[in-house]
């Protein structure tokens, strides 16, 4: 399992798990499929099941002092459309049939009875928010593209431990720092590539973005020179990762090198447990040496 996005949060006391509370806790709130009535359901999941291991069930996979989990999703496919076309049907023939239109609220509850009758047979469709909480580092890693799906995620986990003091790790902008990174030099380890978002601070807000291009060419500099600042910007990192980072702090598209993956790819591919461990616990440390480096050139403080 390699994240590929990650929104990251700092713990402000340590918190103490162990594998048997962990997954006690957990599975008081595991995942169950969809009713007939219902339009979503959301539980804990085996991480490992979700990578695509048959039959394996624990509700977590702990590696190097650091835990996996995964939260999973189940929504009903209903489309609107096709609750539209069933309910215009309807409207039309009751219309046909009694000469007076069909009242707005006459409207609503026949929807509501066409949506009644439909949800049993929608198809469903499964997703998956995978994190990792590194104990020894006070740290909660989602595997994430947006707030939401992070919070929703940290949501669950707080209702399964009662308590997660969990805040941002990043919590105000890191535009003048990523700018930086442009006007001035790089940190060590840090190389810039070729891709970055420049937005101006006037009102207007105008946005530049840019692909395969030099970030140290006068195009660039005159923008920066107006006074625009970095939003989000590539770069590699230790010639271990490849990412987008946001001003937000938030990490996406995240690619790790071959130099990184290559430390497990004479692992078979049909021993899947063994395969989904080791990758977790290369995976893992990697991304937290990248997350202390960060917290190192950007200075963050979360005291």
């Amino acid at each position: 399992m390699w994240f590929k996005n990650l929104k990251t949060y700092h713990l402000t006391s340590p918190l103490s798990l162990d594998a048997d509370s962990l997954e006690n806790a957990l599975a008081e709130f595991s995942f169950r499929p969809c009713g007939q009535q219902d339009t979503a359901t959301m539980g804990f999941s085996s991480p490992f099941a979700a990578a695509g291991m048959r039959n394996a069930t624990s509700l977590h996979h702990a590696a190097n002092g650091n835990f996996w989990l995964c939260l999973k999703k189940q929504e009903r496919i209903l489309p609107a459309a096709v609750v539209n076309a069933e309910l215009a049907e309807k409207v039309a023939d009751i219309e046909a049939q009694t000469g007076a239109p069909v009242g707005k609220k006459a409207q609503q509850d026949l929807k509501q009875e066409i949506v009644f009758k439909l949800l049993p047979q929608s198809f469903t469709k499964n997703s998956y928010t995978h994190a990792m909480i590194a104990t020894q580092h006070d740290k909660i890693l989602v595997e994430a593209s947006s707030d939401g799906q992070a919070e929703a995620f940290l949501a669950y986990l707080r209702k399964a431990l009662t308590s997660v003091p969990a805040i941002p790790l990043v919590r105000q902008s890191l535009q003048s720092e990523l700018t930086q990174w442009l006007t001035d030099k790089a940190p060590e380890k840090v190389v810039l590539l070729e891709e970055a978002e420049l937005k101006s601070i006037s009102e207007e807000g105008a946005i530049i973005r840019c692909k395969n291009q030099d970030l140290h060419s006068d195009e660039i500099n005159l923008h920066l020179e107006s006074g625009k600042l970095v939003q989000k910007l590539a770069i590699e990192w230790d010639e271990r990762l490849s990412c987008l980072i946001h001003e937000d702090g938030s990490v996406k598209r995240i690619k790790f090198t071959d130099v990184v993956k290559e430390q497990t790819a004479d692992i078979p591919k049909d021993e899947i447990a063994a395969k989904l461990d080791a990758d977790f616990a290369l995976m893992s440390g990697e991304i937290l040496a990248f997350i202390e480096n960060m917290i190192t050139v950007l200075a963050l403080n979360n005291d």
